[in-house]
Parts: structure tokens; sequence; C-alpha cells
């Protein structure tokens, strides 16, 4: 799949329907990938640290979660590209999976949350399949903890592992133990546990179409967004502006 720079980040020259057609591929071949969601914040967090920019420019797909990604490919020559948000990307996944039967682990969110998300897509899908659900703590974990985590999955043989952990924390973690777990996609997907529990409101669909939901979102949560909007939306542009969107 072709994809684009943006300041540095390679991102998938891919849509909603495209992504559900890759994934359905790789678990049909058995084929291991990462996947990472990335809206501005995401792409701002990477670009300034190596590691991250490595683990979203070698990912299975990196997918344009806000419309100023989608943008600036699209300004690179690539009208194809579609917004790939991690709830509407969840959502889609699982009526698939539901369908396919494709196996479903969920890792991340307060306590509670990932129990509830079970619950809540099982209601609307009730042959989906979840083999396991797992809220862990914020602290970083011991190296047995995390041992006993790679054995749960592993022994509970998802074929996707949904990671809500916050980027760029879900990030590291994904590529940390990509080589130690057997699901053949791991993928972080940010606030999108929250989203579809009810914990956190979602901008109304114009909103999210031209590139607005930061605001609603900034309403919602001032105190904890101020520096990531007020700060990064001038950072973006800038870069886009020095650097031009351009083909990999």
């Amino acid at each position: 799949m072709s994809r684009v720079d943006v300041l540095g980040i390679h991102v998938s020259v891919t849509n909603l329907d495209r992504t559900v057609e890759t994934f359905a591929r790789w678990i049909d071949d058995g084929e291991r990938q990462l996947v990472c969601v990335s809206d501005m914040n995401a792409l701002l967090h990477a670009r300034a640290d190596a590691r991250l920019t490595e683990v979203y420019n070698t990912s299975g797909l990196t997918v344009p979660d806000g419309m100023p990604l989608v943008w600036a490919g699209r300004r690179a020559g690539f009208e194809e590209m579609g917004r790939v948000a991690g709830p509407d990307l969840l959502e889609r996944v699982l009526a698939e999976a539901a369908e396919r039967g494709w196996t479903q682990y969920f890792y991340g969110g307060a306590e509670g949350v990932a129990e509830e998300l079970r619950e809540r897509f099982q209601e609307r899908h009730p042959a989906l399949k979840v083999v396991g659900v797992e809220c862990p703590p914020y602290r970083e974990l011991t190296d047995a903890e995390d041992a006993e985590t790679v054995a749960r999955m592993n022994e509970a043989r998802p074929d996707i592992v949904w990671i809500g952990l916050g980027a760029p924390k879900q990030e590291r973690w994904m590529a940390d133990h990509r080589d130690r777990l057997n699901a053949t996609i791991l993928i972080g997907v940010g606030a999108a546990f929250d989203f579809h529990t009810g914990r956190l409101d979602r901008a109304p669909y114009w909103m999210q179409r031209s590139g607005l939901e930061w605001s609603f979102r900034l309403y919602k949560e001032p105190r904890r967004l101020w520096k990531r909007y007020v700060l990064g939306i001038p950072r973006f542009l800038l870069g886009i502006l020095r650097h031009p969107p351009r083909p990999v």
C-alpha cells in the first residue's frame, strides 16, 4: 500500500473500506502486523521520537485518524485517502468479525471499561467472539506481570488485540510486544474504548468530517487538552508549510 510522508511519518494511503479489507487478508494469510491509528497529536509525538518514528514507519498500516492527515495525503495527490478514526474502525471491524468469526482481545482503559466494551458489542453482535479483556494498572508492569499478560493473550489466541492505552504509550507497548504475541493484528485505538462505553462524548458527525472535532474535545476537556491543540495545531501547520506532504 502506498504511503505519504507527513512531517517524516509515513501515513498509509487508505480509507475505512480498504483498511478492513487489509485486515481480512492478514487474518486469512496469518500475517502478523501492527497498526497505528494516527491523528495530528500522535504524529507530532512520533516525529519528535526516533523510536516512535520507526514504529509508525514500519507498521503494517499507519492510518489517518484525523482530517488534517487526510487533507495532507490529498495534497500529495492521493484523492482516495479517507479518515480511519479509531472508534469507527473498532465498530466496523467488530461487525465484520461477528460475520467472519474473528476473535478479539480488549486491553486497556480504566477498571471495568474493557468488560463493558465487550458487553456492549456482544449485545449488538451476539456472534462476536471476545476471548479476553484486561484493564492494566496505569503504572508500569513488572517483568513478571508483563510475562503473565503475554501468556494470557497467547493462551486466548485472539486474531486481533485492541489496545486502548493512549498515544504514544500504546505504540510503545505494541512495539515491545509484537514479537512476543501470536495475535495476527495489534492495533492501538486510543480513546475509542471510552467513546463506545459512553465515558467520552463524540463530536457531531459534521464536525468530524469538517476537521473541527478537536474544538469539540477542547470544549469538553479544556484543562487536559488545551496544550495539545493550542500549541499543536500551529506546530503542525507550520511544519506542513515548510515540508509539504509527498509520496514515499
